[in-house]
């Protein structure tokens, strides 16, 4: 069995970080340990992988002063060190997530500040990101004056087979559907599909059950979970469940982040800002639905990204406004989280992705 798992974590240089941080994890006792740091891109916040495991991507979360913001290629050597391919813009201030389309290559983006999506072909021989085939801008508004005054697009979720892209804005309230044409290169708007979220709820991050017919999406202002059924055929989502991500006796400033579902679909986990936790669900296999487990601590304030290493053994939770990253063992039977006593200090952390963890 490896003992050992590597990691990288983007981060805003415009909180004092280098770039993007390239860290070995100790699979047994939690221990991680900075390798190296490559820069070159301004505020790589959110990274993905491709299946092949020899790109990472990076969006260049840019925001400021009606600048467009950028998303850059990498090489991963045999030795896990990066080096910069080049980058496009991508058509919108402040991108803040992108998914490599699983079995194409393509890379989809998501411009939060612009509210809105575009999606990049990529050379199949270098493996560069070229200008992007298709963009397609958000309109409209929900109930919250101050978040949801516009479009904000804030993730995308490219399902299992390819065909489909969910695009969570949380200025709309809505998910928002795209078919994939993965030929053309385009992003073929599926109005009939889109789901229509409660009122000033501001969904944000979303995720698939690994095998069963669910799926899960965190509402950043309305700190809640929404499960829904998953037709794995038509990728048509129907509202199942919401559910709070606080316990009850909390009543100061709270917005969700990020949401994982574990690597064994038996529970769900998601972060608060402001509470600064991990809220643990457990999932009900015959209906989806979820019930509270519990509330983990994650020893730093605003918890942006998580991630689970591939077994499920270990999760990593790191704290944007405090510069650290936590690891905690997974008791896969209950759920709960019990800390290593291993943490890392990287400046202004936002998002881990593992390498070879596809």
């Amino acid at each position: 069995m490896k003992n050992e798992m590597e990691f990288y974590v983007g981060t805003y240089t415009r909180m004092g970080s280098d770039g993007i941080y390239h860290v070995n994890l100790d699979l047994q006792s939690g221990k991680m340990e900075e390798i190296s740091v490559t820069g070159g891109v301004e505020n790589p916040s959110f990274l993905a992988i491709n299946s092949t495991n020899d790109r990472l991507y990076s969006v260049g979360e840019i925001t400021e002063d009606g600048r467009r913001g950028s998303v850059s290629s990498f090489s991963i050597k045999d030795d896990g060190s990066l080096t910069l391919l080049g980058s496009e813009q991508t058509g919108g201030p402040g991108p803040c997530h992108l998914s490599v389309v699983p079995g194409d290559g393509s890379v989809i983006v998501t411009n939060y500040a612009g509210g809105s999506v575009c999606m990049f072909p990529v050379n199949s021989e270098s493996g560069i990101l070229e200008k992007y085939s298709d963009f397609h801008q958000h309109e409209g508004s929900s109930v919250n004056k101050d978040r949801q005054e516009m479009p904000h697009a804030h993730s995308v979720t490219v399902d299992k087979n390819s065909k489909f892209a969910y695009v969570c804005d949380l200025g709309k309230d809505m998910i928002i559907v795209y078919e994939i044409d993965n030929k053309g290169r385009k992003l073929i708007e599926r109005n009939d599909m889109n789901v229509v979220v409660d009122p000033g709820e501001g969904p944000r991050h979303f995720d698939f059950h690994p095998s069963l017919n669910y799926a899960y999406g965190i509402n950043e202002i309305g700190s809640t979970i929404s499960v829904y059924d998953y037709d794995r055929s038509t990728g048509v989502l129907s509202t199942n469940q919401k559910i709070p991500t606080l316990p009850e006796n909390f009543d100061g400033f709270n917005g969700t982040a990020d949401i994982h579902v574990s690597p064994d679909g038996l529970f769900v986990y998601g972060s608060n800002r402001g509470h600064d936790s991990i809220v643990i669900f457990s999932i009900d296999q015959s209906s989806g639905k979820i019930h509270y487990v519990g509330h983990e601590s994650s020893r730093g304030e605003t918890p942006r990204n998580f991630a689970m290493t591939p077994s499920g053994d270990l999760l990593l939770a790191e704290n944007q406004d405090t510069g650290d990253i936590f690891s905690f063992y997974r008791d896969k039977t209950s759920g709960k989280l019990e800390f290593t006593g291993e943490s890392i200090s990287i400046p202004a952390p936002v998002c881990i992705k593992f390498l070879n963890g596809n």
